[in-house]
C-alpha cells in the first residue's frame, strides 16, 4: 500500500475495471498528479481481456494468460481498489452508490462497465441461458460445463444466439475445446452438436463478404447448424423456440447478441440512448455532466459512432486519462477522434485466425500467431510492471480548486501540532461520525453520542470484565474493509476466552488532508467498524482520532463473561486434539501485495477470511467443551501455540500437512517474501525439537507467518474433536481442521515443547 506524500485535493473515482481503466491505472501509475487521487470500484479482481478470451475458452491460454490483476495494477497506480459492485450515482451529492458498502464520493467520475447482453427482451433468457457477459459469469457456466463433460454420456446440444463477430468465434472455440476433451476421455465427440441463431441473414454482418464466407466454410466444415432470419422466442429449459416455432433441446443456451447498459443507468439522470449507453461527447464527457466521463462498451461517441469492440475501448484509454488528469487541475479536456477503420482477428478456435479491415481479408495459421503475438504483449503492458521509484515531492496544490483548498493543502503537510494528541477538527468528526449507528445497549449508560468526556457502564452481577486493547496500521488501501478487519481483529481476544463483547472505544489515526477528504476516510472506515461491533452485539461508545502519516486504527475492547467459564492459554490437557478454526498465511500474503507479487485472488481469499468473525466459533467450541483457547494473530500459530503449552505444563504435536493455509501463501512464502515480524517470531523455532529437520519443509515458514484478524487455535477432547468440526464448518469455517494434539510434558521440560510431523 503506497502512502503519498501530498494530500488528496481531487478524487477520481473510476467505476468498472475494463479496457479503457486499465490504460488510465497505467498511464497515472508512469505519471501520477500530485494531490489527485484514483479510486477504482470493480466487483471483479480480475478482468479479462476480450481479445483473448475465445483463445482460453479453446484452452490455448491459461485463465491468468488472459486476466489482468486489478488489485495489483491498482496497488501499483497508487490506486484504492474497492471490490465492490456499483449500483447508482447520486449526482447531486457526487456520489457513487454500491452494493454493501458506504456510498463513494467523487470529483470526477469515469465509467467503464461494458456491457451485457439484454436476455430479459425474450421469455426465460434471463433464466435459462447463460449471457456471455458479464465474463465472470460465463467463466464460472463454461468451467461448470467443463466438469459436466467428464461424467457425461450420450448427445450434447449446445445453442449459442447471435452470430455476430463475438457469438461465431466463442463458438468454434467451445466446439474445439469440447471435442478435445471428449477424445481424451475416450469418447465419441460426434455426439456434440453446436447450432448458431441469428435474426439477421448473414453471419458477422459488420464485416466484409470475403471474412463472412472464410467463416460460412468453417461452420459448415466442423458441422455448426446455423440457422438465420431464426429470431429466438422463448427459451425454456432445455428447449430454445423460434418465432417460427422452430424447437431445439438444447443442454446449454449461450447468449451473445443485443447488448445494452445497466438498467441503474436510467435513474442517474444522465444521457442514454435507447440501448442504455451513456451518450458522450469527443471529449468523452458525458453530454449532459461535464463532471462524468465514459469509455468502451458503455459509451456511445455522438460524433463518432463505431462497432461495440475492444480495441476502440483500448484506444480511448489515453486521452481518458489524459483528460481525467487535465479536468482535475483545472484545464480544458481535448477532443478525441478515433479511427474509422481498424484491424480484427478473429479466431476459429483452432490456432488460426481470420484478418479483417474494411475490404481487406487474409486468413491462416500465421495470422493466428500474429495475433497471439499482439495479445500477449498487450497483457505484457499491465501483468508484468517495473519497479517504480519513489520520489518525495514538495506539497502541489495544482488540483486545488480554489484558495481555501490550497490553504487547507499546505498546512496539512506543515508542521503539524502535537499537542491535544493531533487531533482531527471536532467539526469533521462529528459529520464523519453522525451517520454511524452503533447498537445501544442497556448496560451502557452513556455512549458515543452522548456529549460526556467517557463513556460509562454497568457490569452485570456475577460477571467479570474482560479487557483487551489491538491497533495497527492500514495494510489495504480500502477504509472501509480496513475497519471491518480492524474491529475484527480486536474483537478476537475477547472471543478466544469465551466472553461476550460489551463495549468498543476507538482509536484512530487518519492522513493529512482538506477536511471533506479526511471526513470520508473517517466515515468509511468506521462504517466498517461498526457494521462488525453491531454484528457481535458490541457498542462503540468513544474513541480518539489524531492525524499522521498513514491510516491506523485500534479498539480498546471490554467484554463480559462468567468467571467460571473462562477458556484460557492455560487449559491444555494431554490427549485433547489441537483445532484451528480459519487458514493461516496473511502476513506473507499482504507482504506479497506491497511488492505487486501476489494473485488479486490471493488477497481477495486473505480479506474474506479476515472479515469473518471468531464469535460463533467461540461459542461453538465452548459448547463442545473447550477450556483453552486463542485467537491467533501477530505472534503466528508456533508462537500462540508455546504461550499455551507453557502454562498449560504439556507438549503439543503439529501436524504440518493438515494445517489449513490461505490461497498463494506457499508460493509467497517459497520465494522468500515475508512478512517484517518474521524474523522476531522464528526465535521460537528453539521451542521445536529436532527443527533443523523441518526448515525445508513447504509449511515450515508459515508456522512463523503473524496473522491478522486470525481463526481461533483450541483443544477440545479426542472424543468431540471430529463432531466439533463437522458443526463449525456447518457455522461457516469451512477450513476448520484437527491440526494436531496435547501431549504429557517430556522429561526435558518445556524447553522444547513442539513436535512436528507431515
Amino acid at each position: 500500500m503506497r502512502t503519498p506524500d501530498q494530500p488528496v485535493l481531487r478524487d477520481i473515482v473510476l467505476i468498472g475495471g475494463g479496457h479503457s481503466h486499465v490504460g488510465v491505472l497505467k498511464r497515472f501509475a508512469m505519471n501520477p498528479v500530485p494531490g489527485v487521487r484514483l479510486t477504482l470500484i470493480c466487483r471483479d479482481t480480475h478482468t479479462p481481456y476480450s481479445g483473448m478470451l475465445p483463445g482460453y475458452v479453446a484452452g490455448h491460454y491459461s485463465y491468468d494468460d488472459v486476466h489482468i490483476d486489478l488489485s495489483r495494477l491498482a496497488e501499483y497506480a497508487g490506486a484504492r481498489f474497492y471490490r465492490a459492485e456499483a449500483m447508482g450515482i447520486d449526482r447531486v451529492r457526487k456520489r457513487v452508490i454500491c452494493r454493501g458498502r458506504p456510498d463513494v464520493p467523487y470529483d470526477i467520475l469515469s465509467i467503464n462497465i461494458g456491457s451485457s447482453p439484454r436476455v430479459n427482451e425474450v421469455e426465460g433468457a434471463s433464466d435459462y441461458a447463460v449471457p456471455v457477459k458479464p465474463i465472470t459469469g460465463f467463466n464460472n457456466r463454461w468451467l461448470a460445463l467443463l466438469s459436466r463433460i467428464e461424467n457425461h454420456d450420450g448427445p450434447l446440444t449446445v445453442a449459442v444466439v447471435g452470430a455476430g463477430a463475438g457469438g461465431v468465434e466463442l463458438t468454434l472455440a467451445m466446439q474445439f475445446r469440447l471435442k478435445n476433451e471428449l477424445k481424451q476421455r475416450g469418447k465419441d465427440p460426434g455426439q456434440l452438436h453446436f447450432h448458431l441463431f441469428d435474426a439477421a441473414d448473414e453471419i458477422l454482418p459488420t464485416h466484409n463478404p470475403k471474412v463472412r464466407e472464410v467463416f460460412r466454410r468453417t461452420l459448415s466444415e466442423r458441422g455448426v447448424k446455423v440457422h438465420l432470419g431464426s429470431p429466438v422466442s422463448k427459451v425454456q429449459e432445455g428447449l430454445l423456440v423460434t418465432e417460427s416455432g422452430e424447437t431445439l433441446q438444447t443442454d446449454e443456451v449461450l447468449w451473445v447478441t443485443r447488448a445494452g447498459g445497466p438498467e441503474w443507468l436510467k435513474d442517474t439522470g444522465l444521457a442514454l440512448d435507447d440501448g442504455l449507453f451513456l451518450r458522450v461527447r469527443d471529449t468523452l464527457q458525458v453530454e449532459n455532466d461535464d463532471s462524468i466521463f465514459a469509455a468502451g462498451d458503455i459509451a456511445n461517441v455522438l460524433n463518432h459512432p463505431r462497432e461495440k469492440a475492444g480495441v476502440f475501448a483500448v484506444r480511448q484509454g489515453p486521452p481518458l486519462a489524459d483528460n481525467l488528469k487535465r479536468l482535475a487541475t483545472g484545464k480544458d479536456p481535448k477532443d478525441f477522434t478515433p479511427q474509422k477503420k481498424w484491424l480484427a482477428l478473429i479466431s476459429t478456435g483452432d490456432k488460426y485466425a481470420v484478418a479483417s479491415r474494411g475490404d481487406m481479408q487474409f486468413d491462416g495459421a500465421m495470422v493466428w500467431r500474429w495475433k497471439d503475438w499482439i495479445d500477449r504483449r498487450f497483457m505484457k503492458k499491465f501483468n508484468d510492471l517495473p519497479p517504480m521509484e519513489e520520489e518525495s515531492k514538495l506539497p502541489d496544490t495544482a488540483a486545488a480548486q480554489n484558495a481555501e483548498e490550497a490553504s487547507q493543502a499546505i498546512s496539512a503537510v506543515a508542521m503539524r501540532c502535537g499537542g491535544c494528541g493531533a487531533k482531527v477538527g471536532s467539526t469533521v468528526l462529528s459529520r464523519a461520525l453522525g451517520e454511524l449507528k452503533p447498537i445501544e445497549r442497556d448496560d451502557i449508560l452513556i455512549g458515543l453520542h452522548a456529549p460526556d468526556d467517557a463513556a460509562v457502564l454497568t457490569v452485570p452481577p456475577g460477571k467479570a470484565v474482560v479487557h483487551t486493547v489491538d491497533f495497527f496500521r492500514a495494510f489495504i488501501d480500502d477504509p472501509y474493509i480496513f475497519g471491518k478487519v480492524a474491529a475484527n481483529h480486536s474483537l478476537g481476544d475477547v472471543f478466544a476466552m469465551g466472553a461476550e463483547a460489551q463495549s468498543a472505544t476507538a482509536v484512530a489515526t487518519v492522513p493529512y488532508g482538506i477536511e471533506s477528504k479526511v471526513e470520508d476516510v473517517v466515515y468509511q472506515m468506521m462504517s466498517g467498524a461498526v457494521e462488525v461491533l453491531n454484528e457481535a452485539g458490541c457498542a462503540l461508545v468513544g474513541g480518539h482520532t489524531g492525524e499522521g502519516k498513514e491510516l491506523a486504527l485500534g479498539f480498546a475492547v471490554n467484554g463480559l463473561i462468567d468467571p467460571e467459564e473462562v477458556m484460557s492459554k492455560g487449559g491444555l490437557k494431554a490427549g485433547d486434539a489441537l483445532i484451528l478454526t480459519k487458514p493461516i498465511g496473511t502476513g506473507t500474503l499482504f507482504a506479497a501485495h506491497a511488492k505487486l507479487a501476489a494473485k488479486g485472488r490471493w488477497i481477495d481469499s486473505a480479506l474474506a477470511s479476515m472479515v469473518q468473525s471468531n464469535k460463533a466459533a467461540a461459542d461453538c467450541l465452548r459448547k463442545f467443551g473447550s477450556k483453552a483457547c486463542t485467537d491467533v494473530t501477530g505472534f503466528g500459530l508456533l508462537g500462540h501455540l508455546v504461550e499455551m503449552t507453557k502454562p498449560s505444563g504439556v507438549d503439543a504435536e503439529l501436524d504440518l500437512s493438515a494445517i489449513p493455509i490461505l490461497p498463494g501463501a506457499e508460493e509467497t512464502a517459497a520465494a522468500g517474501i515475508l512478512s517484517s515480524l518474521q524474523p522476531a517470531n522464528i526465535r521460537l523455532r528453539r521451542g521445536i525439537r529436532d527443527q533443523e529437520k523441518w526448515v525445508n519443509h513447504a509449511r515450515y515458514p508459515l508456522i512463523f507467518d503473524p496473522q491478522t484478524a486470525g481463526g481461533l487455535l483450541a483443544s477440545v477432547s479426542a472424543d468431540k474433536a471430529e463432531e466439533c468440526v463437522r458443526e463449525l464448518k456447518a457455522l461457516g469455517y469451512p477450513h476448520t481442521a484437527i491440526i494436531g494434539r496435547i501431549t504429557a510434558q517430556d522429561d526435558s521440560g518445556p524447553i522444547e515443547p513442539i513436535s512436528l510431523r507431515d
